[in-house]
């Protein structure tokens, strides 16, 4: 087996984080590694300058790392500013049910400074939460872990807007993410300002660049031959993913959708490794 992983990582980190298998422009990250905290975790502090503070990632590994074995990553996107909990704790659920060794995943949870819609603002440098996530924590994790650096290894998981955010990123960055599930998600938002999102999208025309149903229309083509996307159950929004489910069938998008069950909106409601079952079996299809 390889050697514990906190073991072999220095005590800080300077992450550059170049366009190579990610088209993206250069960039740096300083993070600094903590160790494992009491829930299992590994915590990285990282300052990048898409966010106006120091955020974390936590990371949830398989009890055994293989030697020489590149893992998948699931992303867990959360819902909440921060480190708040209030609907629950997505990474924990995830240990809770024993996923990372149950599929054999890396599964990491980022924080974000501002509530999470994974969208970078018009105007302001220090609210841009898209670029975070994809030019900053992404690197980060293949650059630290022995992932699957290549978008079938890039799993997006989340629910409410992370729900939302997991269609936007597999949208906007088909060639960086393999496939996402959204859970209870406002799939069909039509403008911005619901649910507290204003000040990240900051405008209608911005909002655009990221509506999940205009990103659909726009490149149905690249999603009629391969199921990458996956929604079900609803606890507040079970007309949106009737909605998208319908437009996705008139665009001729492969997808799987399930309408139900009926629960709670938090991360503990039991969705989650139903959630994480429905990828693994698209990933086999």
């Amino acid at each position: 087996p390889m050697k514990n992983p906190a073991s072999t990582f220095p005590a800080l980190v300077i992450v550059l984080l170049s366009n190579v298998g990610l088209a993206l422009a250069q960039s740096a990250a300083e993070t600094q590694e903590g160790g494992k905290n009491a829930d299992g975790f590994f915590v990285h502090s990282i300052r990048s300058e898409y966010q106006a503070e120091e955020t974390s990632v936590r990371v949830f590994l398989p009890d055994r790392i293989q030697e020489n074995r590149r893992y998948p990553v699931l992303y867990v996107l959360p819902v909440e500013a921060g480190n708040e909990t209030y609907w629950g704790d997505g990474l924990v659920e995830v240990r809770k049910h024993d996923l990372a060794n149950q599929y054999g995943l890396i599964c990491v949870e980022p924080t974000f400074v501002q509530l999470p819609w994974y969208a970078d603002h018009p105007t302001d440098p220090a609210v841009r939460q898209e670029s975070h996530f994809v030019r900053a924590v992404v690197p980060l994790v293949d650059r630290l872990y022995p992932t699957q650096a290549e978008s079938e290894g890039r799993l997006l998981l989340g629910f409410s807007k992370s729900g939302w955010g997991a269609f936007s990123l597999l949208l906007r960055h088909p060639g960086t993410f393999g496939k996402a599930v959204a859970w209870d998600a406002p799939l069909m938002m039509d403008h911005s300002g619901r649910y507290r999102s204003g000040p990240i999208f900051g405008s209608d025309e911005n909002f655009a660049q990221y509506e999940v149903a205009a990103l659909l229309r726009r490149d149905a083509a690249q999603f009629q031959e391969s199921n990458r996307l996956i929604h079900f159950g609803y606890g507040n929004f079970r007309e949106h993913h009737q909605a998208a489910h319908r437009l996705m069938e008139e665009l001729g998008i492969r997808h799987t959708y399930r309408d139900g069950p009926q629960r709670e909106h938090s991360w503990h409601s039991g969705w989650l490794p139903e959630a994480v079952a429905m990828l693994a079996a698209a990933e086999e299809q």
